[in-house]
């Protein structure tokens, strides 16, 4: 039995690695196992209520007096299991333990990933772990295609407890909300959002897109966005931080037409979801199954996804609508990504806007499919695969 799990990627309620290390410090915890980030953190700064924060009071302690030992350089904890976040070409996803890469007695990498360029490094550098977690069934095959044995695929999850069908306050009354959610980047197609909304919108002007595409690095990944057929590009303001209502009048929307939900940590975006009418996400690639999406659905909210990597985990029949025509994305690294076409979009969000009992129908049977994909269902089988 394993007696301390330590995991080296940053906890927050403000971006997926975080929600992640939050779910895994609340329900990896045993009686007879400690558990710890290996990352800096301030309690005051995690989004928390003080509830969790005292169930996690424990997590916090170790994590903290853990911290100061590290000073850079690698270290070895051979009484315990270390998980490593990995991302593209299996490099250090999340690191910020004073720069110190931390193994133990066994590790393991826990990886999402959307370039499908892996190299010799990158075979080299997964080699070297105990065993490979695969974030998606797609990242579980691309990693078997490159000749990795071992190599466990477990999900994302949703914690039921904040997402799940409730009734909502009519806030948009008299509005056809349509939700778009994750950091703005190529990958996640918020320029086809854009394109179909504004298309949708002169048939429907009562319609409003509520985005959340804020991030820590909202700058740095707006640029990927750049030079794009038919779109002017992101502005970003002098603090540093994108400009979503500027970049939506500069490619055609009018005032009032978009609602900037700004940062908002995980637990208050079910009070948001369940406002919606619909969530569209056809995101170009996803290494893990889309975890914005799978909350969406949790609650019960018709959900548009484009059927490509790693989101086929959560494509259903009946379970919301799927963007089934995904073109071939010219960039290196992305032979598998999808190009959803806009016009398919459109074509969705009509069908959910005309026959509403059926949107709300294929939204339930979503809902009550993810009620399987919890945190604590996640968590349980992480551990079953590397303790």
């Amino acid at each position: 039995m394993v007696t301390h799990l330590a995991f080296q990627w940053g906890i927050s309620s403000l971006f997926g690695w975080g929600v992640y290390g939050l779910n895994l410090a609340l329900h990896g915890r045993a009686e007879d196992r400690a558990i710890s980030t290996l990352c800096p953190f301030h309690p005051d700064h995690l989004g928390l209520d003080k509830a969790r924060l005292w169930a996690l009071r424990d997590f916090i302690d170790l994590s903290q007096r853990i911290l100061p030992q590290l000073r850079g350089g690698n270290i070895t904890a051979p009484d315990g299991l270390v998980l490593h976040a990995l991302g593209n070409n299996l490099g250090y996803a999340a690191l910020g333990a004073n720069n110190s890469i931390v193994k133990g007695q066994r590790t393991v990498g826990v990886a999402f990933f959307e370039d499908t360029r892996l190299d010799a490094a990158a075979f080299e550098k997964g080699q070297a772990y105990d065993r490979l977690i695969a974030g998606s069934s797609w990242n579980g095959r691309l990693l078997k295609d490159r000749g990795f044995d071992k190599v466990s695929v477990v999900l994302q999850g949703i914690d039921p407890t904040l997402f799940h069908p409730a009734p909502n306050a009519g806030l948009f009354k008299g509005r056809f909300a349509i939700f778009s959610g994750g950091k703005l980047e190529f990958r996640k197609g918020q320029d086809i959002v854009l394109k179909a909304y504004r298309q949708f919108r002169q048939r429907h002007p009562e319609a409003l897109l509520v985005t959340a595409w804020h991030s820590p690095w909202s700058a740095n990944l707006a640029q990927s966005m750049a030079e794009l057929n038919g779109m002017e590009p992101v502005p970003v303001n002098g603090q540093g931080q994108i400009d979503v209502l500027g970049w939506a009048a500069a490619n055609g929307l009018p005032p009032g037409s978009v609602l900037d939900l700004g940062a908002m940590v995980n637990s208050t975006m079910p009070q948001v979801l369940r406002e919606m009418d619909v969530a569209v996400f056809p995101n170009r690639c996803e290494g893990g199954t889309n975890l914005v999406a799978m909350e969406a659905m949790a609650c019960g909210l018709p959900v548009v996804l484009a059927d490509n990597t790693g989101q086929q985990d959560i494509v259903r029949p009946g379970c919301g609508y799927v963007l089934e025509r995904q073109g071939k994305v010219g960039r290196d690294g992305c032979d598998e990504w999808g190009e959803s076409d806009p016009e398919e979009l459109v074509e969705r969000l009509e069908e959910v806007y005309a026959n509403r009992e059926e949107a709300a129908r294929r939204g339930k049977a979503a809902a009550e499919f993810l009620s399987g994909l919890t945190w604590a269902n996640s968590i349980a089988n992480l551990l079953r695969e590397v303790v």
